[in-house]
């Protein structure tokens, strides 16, 4: 017997495929099944996907996938383009159906949370209560996270400060340093975040002084970034002002050293964003703001 029979795989759900020993495709097909948005399922397939540089993904995505003839769809879909097929199917019924027929095309198949939820329930004792969606319940931290999707929308690019006591978040930075998109993703997680451009000669707006609740963060990145990135946004604009002090290397370069100077000054957290994601950025940010917190906790229990 061959050692490859004797090794079983430890999720009951994962079909596997026969190896493919040579592949000189530069792409392949990832078809990703779920009977909700398939957020879950796109985060997961594409943080293994960068893993291998030397291919890409060709996503297929279905979502809402809760009938048999919903799922028809997606099968003649798989079998028309093979590869890697990833799920998150509550029905059992659907799921045993779609693994029967991976297995018939060749391709591998694995449900995602079947491994995790095995996991909470050695842990736990105690079976989950299968759920389609329970992810996207109209609860509290669905409303809190509408609630700052709204005050981000509406004190974006420096405006409202009067308003900016209720914020979270504050983040600072001259023109082009991500502080819009870093306001939205971190108010989809439920942040209230607030932005405000540095831009040269023109003041600071007084109510940032008395500022005491939001964590004020400022954001910076390398001149040669900075001005690659505002020469593709006047690009995109048609723009035929005059933009030489815009994109200009030294001035750009004195921009950035003035805000990281005032960040300095100002005891600011600072986090350069040359070579960071939105993602990676938020990361950081949400971390502070929970050290943020607890001092603010402490200092009122004095």
């Amino acid at each position: 017997m061959a050692l490859s029979e004797l090794v079983h795989s430890p999720y009951p759900h994962c079909e596997r495929a026969k190896p493919v020993t040579h592949r000189h495709e530069s792409y392949f097909h990832l078809h990703l099944v779920s009977d909700a948005t398939g957020e879950t399922l796109m985060t997961v397939g594409r943080a293994a996907a960068v893993q291998y540089a030397t291919v890409s993904a060709i996503e297929h995505v279905y979502p809402l996938v809760r009938s048999q003839k919903q799922l028809d769809r997606v099968l003649t879909e798989i079998e028309a383009n093979p590869g890697i097929v990833l799920y998150t199917l509550v029905d059992h019924e659907l799921s045993d159906r779609l693994t029967t027929k991976c297995r018939e095309f060749g391709c591998p198949c694995l449900s995602v949370l079947e491994p995790v939820l095995a996991m909470f329930q050695n842990y736990l004792g105690a079976a989950s209560t299968p759920r389609v969606g329970a992810q996207h319940m109209l609860n509290a931290e669905y409303f809190q996270r509408i609630d700052a999707l709204n005050y981000t929308m509406m004190h974006d690019d420096g405006q409202l400060p009067e308003n900016w006591e209720e914020a979270d978040v504050l983040l600072m930075g001259v023109s082009r340093t991500s502080k819009t998109p870093t306001s939205i993703y971190l108010a989809n997680r439920g942040v209230k975040t607030a932005n405000m451009p540095l831009v040269p000669g023109i003041a600071l707006p007084p109510q940032l002084d008395l500022l005491q609740k939001p964590l004020i963060v400022g954001l910076f990145a390398s001149p040669e970034r900075i001005v690659q990135i505002r020469e593709n946004r006047i690009l995109s604009l048609n723009a035929t002002q005059d933009k030489s002090s815009y994109v200009d290397r030294t001035a750009v370069a004195e921009e950035i050293a003035a805000s990281r100077r005032l960040f300095n000054a100002r005891n600011w957290p600072i986090i350069d964003v040359t070579r960071r994601s939105i993602e990676e950025t938020a990361a950081s940010i949400i971390s502070l703001l929970k050290d943020h917190r607890r001092s603010l906790s402490a200092r009122t229990d004095q």
